[in-house]
């Protein structure tokens, strides 16, 4: 393994691509310290201290802490992702005929179409952004003190600006790893977030066993428990379905080749991380909302007060539902815009495949369909089982501990993708991978 890491330094190409990478993170990390200026950060830390186990911990994890501590960086990379999301509904639907277009119109039409998801994020962006700051704005910390010194009009134009400006500088230092280094980009910007809150959690929880308040069996169970879980997602996240498929004999040329045999693999958890990060997101939108209409009522009922409470504290049954149900949806939708079995089984009949026992054509693709909603099934209740029961016992027994569900899941599937990366580079040039006996299998997801 040691040798593995070494080789990786020998390739001069690979190692510009993981030193860049390292220097946009670093980069990152340094952005999401700088504060924006006229916030009592003391306030506001006890602030999230008092709802760290809700939706508002799920988004200050995803910006890797930067919006407990009010940073430039503190929107993140989430208006983007929302973008992206409504750009793919729209796209899924056929709502608008003009996508449809420039999606048939290859590199030119991807383009545009990434062109109009940034438009997109600029204005998610502004929404988020001033939804956040009256919320900060008007809640006060548990102790009473105001967030916020002085919540003028001009201090609000400024941080709305400034916050836009970090989620525009996170989406292109994203896209420059893509693009310059190893790695998904924009992936990789949330699990530095993740990962850099991880010696914190474990000096918290040294303290707590130092002042007997947790024992140390209790630490060792812990500990298990969660390497039991990262086994079971990394197998999840690298399991696949073979469908065997037969090709019959062909000439190319003045060849004939003989009978073929391979697979078609369809993945257990064929959306990995995206289903998670899609559904924080949209969980998102209701609790930046109730911002603009903090007085709605409906027969004086107070639902935008409601909603603000609920959202900031999950473990409870109807919230675990909603966030599972989500996470589910979205492992149906990624693969519904990502595999299409009528096309899959349209090229297999142009190129003389088959699968033994289906007829190819109609058949082959309701047959492939019918697979691919059932192991979408299994991964997708495994996913939401992941994603809600971690955090739920973490909202019961008190324990700060940064790897619940969610970020196990984010973190397992960059790592297997960026791991992945840079094995077929090393393996292309004729080093060996990390695992002498097979391969590592990546994600391969990719955020657009």
């Amino acid at each position: 393994m040691l040798k593995t890491f070494t080789d990786i330094f020998k390739i001069s190409e690979l190692r510009n691509k993981v030193l860049f990478t390292l220097f946009i993170i670093v980069a990152y990390r340094i952005g999401a310290i700088v504060p924006i200026p006229g916030v009592n950060t003391e306030a506001l830390k006890s602030f999230f201290d008092a709802h760290n186990n809700g939706l508002l911990g799920f988004l200050d994890m995803f910006s890797g802490g930067a919006l407990n501590r009010m940073s430039i960086f503190s929107m993140g990379i989430m208006p983007y992702i929302n973008a992206s999301i409504i750009m793919s509904l729209m796209h899924g639907a056929h709502l608008i005929p003009y996508l449809d277009k420039l999606e048939k119109e290859g590199e030119h039409g991807r383009k545009k179409l990434t062109q109009i998801t940034r438009y997109g994020m600029v204005m998610l962006g502004t929404l988020q952004s001033f939804g956040w700051i009256m919320m900060i704005s008007r809640m006060p910390a548990p102790s009473g003190m105001p967030i916020v010194v002085n919540p003028s009009l001009s201090w609000i134009i400024m941080a709305v600006l400034t916050l836009v400006t970090g989620s525009v500088l996170i989406m292109w230092l994203g896209e420059q790893v893509t693009e310059r280094g190893i790695g998904n980009g924009i992936s990789l910007v949330i699990f530095a977030g993740i990962v850099e809150r991880l010696p914190h959690s474990m000096l918290s929880i040294i303290k707590l066993v130092q002042m007997e308040e947790i024992s140390v069996l209790f630490v060792l169970s812990l500990a298990i428990i969660v390497i039991v879980v990262l086994v079971l997602v990394v197998w999840i996240e690298t399991a696949q379905r073979k469908i065997p498929v037969h090709y019959a004999k062909r000439v190319i040329g003045r060849k004939m080749y003989g009978t073929q045999t391979s697979f078609l693999p369809i993945k257990v958890d064929q959306s990995g991380v995206i289903a998670v990060i899609f559904s924080v997101s949209v969980l998102s939108a209701p609790l930046t909302l109730a911002q603009f209409t903090p007085g709605w009522t409906f027969w004086g009922f107070p639902i935008a007060r409601k909603i603000t409470e609920w959202l900031s504290h999950n473990g409870s049954i109807l919230y675990s539902l909603v966030y599972a149900s989500v996470v589910i949806f979205f492992c149906y939708f990624y693969n519904s815009i990502s595999f299409n079995p009528k096309d899959l089984s349209e090229n297999m009949k142009k190129s003389g495949g088959f699968i033994p026992g289906i007829r190819p054509g109609e058949p082959t693709s309701v047959y492939i369909q019918k697979i691919l909603e059932r192991v979408t099934l299994g991964g997708a209740l495994f996913v939401a089982c992941i994603a809600v029961l971690p955090d739920y016992l973490r909202s019961v027994v008190s324990v700060p501990f940064v790897f619940g569900g969610t970020s196990l899941l984010i973190v397992v599937g960059v790592s297997l993708d960026t791991i992945g990366q840079i094995e077929s580079h090393l393996i292309m040039r004729h080093y060996e991978g990390f695992v002498k006996e097979g391969r590592i299998k990546g994600r391969w997801f990719n955020v657009k």
